[in-house]
């Protein structure tokens, strides 16, 4: 059985318990529940290997293996596995209320805008909020967030939120307001409604249904690319060939990207069919 390194929860001493019998290793485990506790961290493919994607805060994950100061974890929020440093990690895991709506916002220590934040937390970022004070939201965790960049219902357009990160700096494997690739971009819009998305542009084409004619919230495909469309003939895309996120006229980027040989299209796909 061919099993994709990026989606299967096992290294090559450890698996989860759900692949007894499918997957040969010395040892199994239940795995063990954590929460991301920093505001952003790779997700490598070895310890000190290549980043893969990111993970960013209030993430649930479960770690299969420790190792060196390293932990070897599976994503719940679409299955991706990867490596971290064990420092990122928390046990704690209070209830999420809350999700960062905004492009991204800031961890401040009191409920007060003067005070030196401790950190900026990204769009996506999974918030424990225990009360209010003022326009502040105060975590389990500890810290205070602007009442006006959070909020505890889904998005309803996945187009408008994608907006928002327009000019965003293109990067590859990352998936916050720092820096994002095509297939982040996709998956923060598709999150952030409720829908489920994988992390990567073939995982996601394989997961959605074809779709004939170009509509608004639709996802379309190149080899190793994605892009939202945002009408029929103009989409929405985080690109290496301007290093951001920006809008594009349609016709003009499948002509665009079969010019420079990294075509061809490959069609039309409609998440939540």
């Amino acid at each position: 059985m061919n099993h994709d390194r990026r989606l299967t929860p096992a290294t090559e001493r450890v698996a989860l318990d759900s692949l007894r019998g499918k997957l040969d290793r010395p040892e199994y485990t239940a795995g063990e529940p954590a929460r991301m506790a920093v505001p952003l961290a790779d997700l490598m493919s070895a310890p000190d290997g290549h980043r893969d994607r990111q993970v960013i805060f209030g993430a649930d994950l479960t770690v299969i293996e420790r190792r060196d100061g390293w932990a070897f974890v599976q994503a719940a929020l679409d299955g991706y596995c990867g490596w971290l440093p064990e420092e990122t990690l928390s046990p704690e895991l209070p209830p999420i209320t809350h999700r960062v709506t905004a492009p991204a916002t800031h961890l401040y220590p009191a409920a007060d805008m003067k005070q030196p934040e401790i950190c900026m937390l990204s769009i996506g970022a999974r918030l424990a909020v225990e009360g209010t004070e003022g326009r502040f939201a105060r975590l389990v965790t500890g810290g205070y967030v602007p009442l006006q960049h959070i909020d505890d219902r889904p998005v309803r357009d996945p187009v408008e939120l994608a907006e928002t990160l327009l000019g965003t700096p293109y990067l590859w494997g990352g998936n916050s307001r720092s820096g994002l690739d095509c297939s982040a971009l996709v998956q923060i819009a598709l999150t952030a409604c409720g829908i489920p998305c994988p992390g990567d542009s073939d995982l996601q084409r394989d997961a959605f249904p074809e779709a004939e004619q170009i509509r608004r919230g639709d996802l379309l495909f190149w080899p190793g690319h994605v892009a939202l469309a945002v009408s029929a003939d103009l989409m929405i895309h985080a690109t290496a060939w301007k290093m951001a996120v920006i809008r594009e006229n349609i016709p003009d980027a499948i002509a665009r990207i079969d010019a420079a040989s990294d075509g061809p299209f490959l069609g039309i796909r409609r998440p939540g069919g």
